[in-house]
């Protein structure tokens, strides 16, 4: 039998691997089917970045602050604290369109990327002020992109649609980070072409503004998993769970709490030993 990749034709190889499934032995038929399904797995399917433990990706409350004071732009300020007030998804931000505000309610529905349902939530005083300054200031330009609040900012984004391109928000988010000097580098993909180079992961991302929202939430409300999960619009609290268990900061405090006096008792007790 000729190898794949040397000229065997597929209809060739359909048929020779269908008599073979009629007449060999289940437990070969097994290591036959293991054999193709790694192959596959090792020409197409891409490796998923490596699991980052309690790695948090999202942002602390003083690199926030500092991401959102070095902003110049008025515009994608508004669209950050989106993300980071709101946990708007990338696309979902991108698309924001003056219908979803409800001004007398202070009510924003959005249609979510993820579960594909609508949702509401009610927008923060001081974002919402926010929010009705800039159509003000930009109610020309934003009649102009058919009523998206966050409009085409120029041609250089390369789409046709009104709103702006979200691999041209993020290509801003990194310039920022850069510029303020909150790039990390937390660990390396594994990439499934040997001819594919391993990227380096970095962190914060723009998805980091929504990690940031969905953990401060559950802080805000004592950890309730319900209404975290609700403000996230998760259809699955353990969705919500994957966020919450990346905030180091309950973790480490327990464990100064937990190992302290225990340390100090061992310290006490050790001079005995010298003596």
């Amino acid at each position: 039998m000729e190898k794949a990749g040397s000229g065997l034709d597929f209809q060739d190889f359909l048929k020779y691997t269908t008599e073979l499934s009629n007449t060999i032995s289940k437990n070969k038929l097994e290591q036959h089917r293991t054999i193709v399904t790694r192959a596959h797995e090792k020409r197409f399917k891409r490796r998923r970045e490596p699991d980052t433990g309690t790695i948090n990706k999202g942002f602390t409350e003083l690199e926030l602050q500092r991401f959102l004071r070095n902003i110049h732009n008025e515009k994608f300020c508004l669209l950050f604290k989106y993300q980071a007030y709101l946990g708007l998804r990338g696309g979902e931000v991108c698309k924001l369109h003056i219908s979803n505000i409800d001004f007398d309610k202070r009510e924003l529905t959005i249609n979510s990327e993820k579960s594909r349902q609508t949702d509401s939530l009610i927008i923060p005083i001081e974002l919402f002020k926010e929010t009705v300054d800039f159509m003000n200031n930009h109610l020309k330009e934003i009649n102009a992109a058919e009523g998206y609040i966050f409009y085409k900012e120029n041609d250089y984004e390369r789409t046709k649609l009104p709103y702006i391109n979200l691999n041209y928000v993020r290509n801003i988010f990194r310039r920022i980070i850069q510029q303020t000097d909150l790039d990390q580098t937390y660990a390396v993909s594994e990439e499934a072409y040997s001819y594919h180079r391993s990227r380096p992961l970095h962190r914060p991302t723009t998805h980091g503004l929504r990690h940031y929202a969905i953990t401060h939430f559950a802080k805000s409300t004592n950890g309730n998993i319900i209404l975290a999960s609700r403000f996230a619009r998760h259809s699955n609290p353990s969705t919500t769970m994957r966020y919450i268990a990346k905030d180091k900061d309950a973790l480490y405090k327990n464990i100064d709490s937990a190992f302290t006096d225990k340390i100090t008792q061992l310290k006490e007790l050790s001079k005995y030993v010298q003596k």
